[in-house]
């Protein structure tokens, strides 16, 4: 992998949280709060979301080296997790995506083709994991993937689709100069 070709998917998946939060803002806060009434993965709009930006916030921390020795034990690792009760409106939950999404290309910028191809170890509850740098980062956009379907199920659901996330389509307006 290549370190321009990393940053093209991430712009694709900063693109695509683009249209599933302002598809978000269209709902009315008591929606956005709801449980969901359907089965989706992670329950409603809210707690899909605060998933999403959990599990890149995760990915970035690990890859930062925070996971590198074990945590003292189990419990720290669950202060670890963004939950949803912090997050009561979708104004708290873009305000600590900004900073995800600001914090995520810092550490982007900071990768050589080297270190991109290289190996990353952290240690989780029970197991210790090593990966390619690369393919963790494109896993986060995957799972990424998976969670933006949810919500948009969900959206939908509400009258409120998001709308395609064509990888395709993406290029196209990035090509056109809008995105």
């Amino acid at each position: 992998m290549k370190i321009d070709e990393i940053k093209l998917l991430y712009e694709f998946n900063d693109w695509a949280d683009a249209r599933i939060l302002a598809a978000c803002a269209r709902v009315s806060p008591e929606q956005y709060a709801a449980p969901a009434t359907i089965g989706t993965g992670r329950g409603g709009l809210r707690a899909t979301m605060v998933h999403l930006l959990d599990s890149t916030w995760q990915s970035r921390i690990a890859l930062q080296g925070y996971y590198e020795k074990p945590l003292a034990d189990e419990a720290a690792y669950d202060a670890t997790e963004l939950h949803e009760d912090a997050f009561p409106t979708l104004a708290a939950l873009q305000e600590r995506w900004v900073t995800e999404q600001r914090e995520m290309w810092a550490y982007i910028d900071t990768l050589t083709e080297e270190t991109l191809n290289g190996m990353i170890r952290y240690v989780i509850p029970g197991a210790v994991r090593e990966h390619v740098v690369w393919h963790l980062l494109l896993d986060t956009i995957n799972h990424a993937t998976q969670h933006r379907s949810e919500a948009a199920v969900l959206l939908t659901g509400y009258g409120q689709s998001p709308g395609d996330f064509d990888f395709g389509m993406f290029l196209n307006e990035r090509a056109q100069g809008k995105s």
